[in-house]
């Protein structure tokens, strides 16, 4: 929703060693995870397998890859809840060196027992880092840096598995003869040094180190399971990822045979198209922080949907019936008409994903107990694979039953996608609303947030006191604080039509005064007494009202009244320049009305600030102080 912070970018974190070590061993795993597979590909080639049973083990390479996740993701969200994160890794990539050890006598042996037995153990090994990849991002990360960690995570996945299939493709093309002893050393010396450098991640505590390990896999896969529906925007945050994973498999499963039928191209332009769209998956990843400056925005995840499914929906008009051409490479593709609209269809495709799924993470891991958040992980993963083989036996089946083409499947997955997101979108409204708070401060204006990251704390409870001026605070304040924040506002302003949606979906708490509906009034502070011991961040505009003349009318003693019954730090915050922007009194106020004339606005985009100064200790605050603080960081600035 806002500008990152100035001197912060989410790049800064491959300089430190919380982040780098752990982000360059998930970066080498998914890198030799697909240099093994793609090698295995290649060694069918070197020892003239006959097509059939080369199509055979490459069906089934995927499906013995994947089945660890079926058996094991219980027992792997269980063992990364109770050990600490750093050791499990260094367990988990001395694991890789074994196996990739095995992996290299297979090569030498040119046996595909061996190397399919590697290949199981890869993805037991790949089962058992999953829950702790994610895991460890909220215990090394602020929550401001979430959004911008998942995106590097995802972008360097992506990337990752693009370059891995490129390299290990090529390993049989360009060593000729000495393939199988290049292919070996290739995976052993990665898995060494995935080894080497986890053991600079510093120690990350256990989130259940007290935990029993149950190893029953049915009854444990069903309970971690469940742990991913008992909050309902996380249930369906996890759901989006699942889809997320269905859309690829549907996607690039069919890439190949695309490339060729429906493109014209060579198996060179097929490693085309999927560096495009996975190039976007990684832009779109990595723009993620910077549009929601800095915040958990799941208000991306609408956009990123509905972005996804235009983009799908297109490519299906752009070519939906097979090429006449044959042998194309990327230049003679790209000089074919309507070429380059199926390139950024490719690349929206994947531009979009990224907006879809970086959010998604991120509020998985800040809505879900660190105690827990491994096991939801690995139920995750279960739920995942389900969506991978879903896509993968449900696409073969469309095309070889009822006889769809691949542009009718994507034409099909277009749909699906919509409908999808509009049962997760009604299911658990926050997603919409923050979209269109989201929208609407990024239309309106340009957000320069300053010292909320040093002083607003990361958990706890927390009061935020903040100057009010205009209609627009509330949602400007809440795309200023990485944290969701729970507002206190007049109810008139809480009725609104339209913002009353917002308002509401937000968990706002509406106030009246005394005079008014004292019955409201007593309602709204025991809820905001509620909401601080739960550990949650309040907001309240202590003036009352909006202001008038554009300066800060005394503070009332509500404040005081909520301090007095939970002492919990308080934050000043001020809004500088909202006076002359739009939605505030300035020259629109009717003495008819209390609540004024919102003005036609005069200017779109104009500059604002939201500025926080250090929290003050509640049992020592008092209306008259809180209101001196706030003065001083509002300035001159109205």
């Amino acid at each position: 929703m806002t500008q990152a912070t100035h001197g912060h970018s989410q790049f800064e974190l491959l300089g430190q060693r919380r982040f780098a070590p752990y982000f360059v061993v998930q970066l080498l795993g998914a890198f030799n995870d697909n240099v093994f597979r793609q090698a295995i590909i290649g060694l069918l080639g070197y020892m003239a397998i006959d097509q059939a049973q080369r199509g055979l083990y490459t069906q089934l390479a995927p499906a013995i890859f994947i089945l660890p996740y079926f058996l094991f993701s219980a027992h792997a969200g269980q063992i990364a809840e109770k050990l600490e994160k750093s050791r499990l890794i260094r367990i988990t990539t001395a694991m890789e060196i074994a196996i990739m050890s095995l992996a290299a006598v297979g090569f030498l042996l040119q046996n595909m027992t061996v190397l399919l037995v590697a290949l199981f153990a890869t993805g037991v090994q790949s089962t058992l880092f999953g829950p702790v990849k994610y895991s460890i991002l909220p215990a090394v990360l602020r929550p401001e840096e979430l959004t911008g960690g998942n995106g590097l995570v995802e972008m360097g996945t992506s990337i990752s598995i693009l370059v891995g299939m490129l390299f290990g493709g090529l390993i049989f093309a360009v060593a000729g003869t000495h393939g199988p002893v290049v292919a070996g050393v290739s995976v052993v010396a990665l898995a060494v040094t995935g080894n080497l450098v986890s053991r600079m991640i510093p120690a990350v505590a256990a989130g259940a180190p007290e935990l029993r390990i149950r190893w029953n896999p049915v009854p444990e896969s069903l309970a971690v399971w469940r742990l991913t529906r008992r909050q309902l925007a996380v249930r369906n945050a996890v759901l989006g990822v699942s889809w997320f994973w269905f859309t690829g498999t549907v996607l690039t499963g069919n890439l190949p045979v695309y490339a060729e039928q429906y493109l014209g191209g060579t198996p060179t332009l097929y490693v085309f198209a999927l560096a495009v769209f996975s190039v976007g998956v990684g832009v779109g990843s990595l723009l993620c922080e910077k549009l929601s400056g800095r915040v958990v925005e799941i208000g991306l995840v609408p956009l990123g949907a509905f972005g996804m499914s235009a983009f799908i929906l297109d490519l299906y008009f752009a070519q939906p019936v097979a090429s006449t051409m044959r042998g194309l490479d990327v230049s003679g593709f790209l000089g074919q008409p309507g070429s380059w609209r199926i390139v950024m269809d490719l690349a929206g495709i994947g531009l979009f994903s990224g907006f879809f799924v970086v959010p998604l993470f991120a509020l998985i891991q800040s809505r879900t107990p660190g105690s827990e958040l491994s096991r939801v992980i690995a139920g995750m993963n279960i739920q995942n694979a389900v969506f991978i083989v879903l896509a993968a036996v449900g696409g073969i089946a469309l095309q070889r039953v009822l006889g769809w083409t691949i542009p009718q499947l994507f034409l099909a997955l277009a749909v699906a996608s919509v409908l999808v997101a509009v049962w997760i979108f009604t299911i658990v409204p926050e997603f919409l609303m923050r979209f269109l708070s989201w929208l609407l401060v990024r239309t309106l204006y340009r957000l320069r947030v300053r010292g909320v990251e040093a002083n607003v704390p990361d958990e706890g409870p927390a009061l935020i006191v903040c100057n009010h001026v205009s209609y627009m605070d509330a949602l400007i304040l809440a795309a200023s604080i990485p944290r969701p924040v729970r507002f206190v506002m007049y109810y008139r302003i809480f009725n609104i039509p339209v913002m009353s949606w917002i308002f509401r979906t937000a968990r706002a708490i509406p106030i009246a005064s005394p005079k008014e509906d004292p019955e409201l009034m007593q309602r709204a502070f025991d809820e905001v007494d509620a909401a601080l011991a739960e550990g949650e961040i309040v907001c309240i505009f202590p003036e009352g009202r909006l202001t008038r003349d554009g300066d800060i009318a005394p503070f009332k003693s509500g404040v005081e009244r909520i301090l007095q019954r939970r002492p919990v730090p308080v934050v000043p915050m001020a809004l500088r320049g909202m006076w002359a922007s739009m939605w505030s009194r300035r020259h629109a106020f009717d003495e008819t009305s209390r609540l004024g004339r919102m003005r036609v606005p005069r200017r779109f985009r104009a500059h604002i600030d939201a500025v926080a100064a250090p929290p003050v200790d509640g049992s020592l605050a008092t209306a008259e102080l809180l209101e001196a603080k706030v003065r001083v960081l509002r300035g001159n600035a109205a």
